[in-house]
């Protein structure tokens, strides 16, 4: 079972990827509403995959990936947005992350498509 943080600052779309998430073999081991809470709680506990939305309150996901990647986390970092992946350009692959997916499409295969 794979372990997942969800990171979004909407609460009702945290409780709906967490159902989702948990309904198709996901550990969800926690939830961040900002860019500096998904921070620590990454360090705190070492999820295999964050989930991370784009738009954040205080500091963007790309900014959030870029700083995790710089402190060598081994969690794999999922970008999602309610918006298309072609929004972004390359941010995306720019960030560290492993991928987009949108949340429209989450599912359980479209995070495993983009992780190891």
């Amino acid at each position: 079972m794979r372990t997942i943080l969800v990171v979004d600052d909407h609460g009702p779309y945290r409780a709906t990827a967490r159902a989702l998430l948990e309904a198709e073999g996901y550990d969800v081991v926690g939830e961040a509403a900002d860019g500096a809470s998904a921070i620590a709680e990454t360090e705190r506990l070492r999820p295999e995959i964050v989930l991370l939305d784009i738009q954040l309150p205080d500091i963007d996901g790309f900014e959030v990936a870029a700083r995790l990647t710089e402190n060598k986390t081994r969690s794999q970092i999922v970008l999602i947005s309610s918006r298309a992946a072609d929004d972004f350009g390359s941010l995306v692959g720019e960030s560290g992350a492993r991928g987009f997916v949108s949340k429209d499409e989450l599912s359980g295969a479209a995070i495993e498509a983009l992780v190891e």
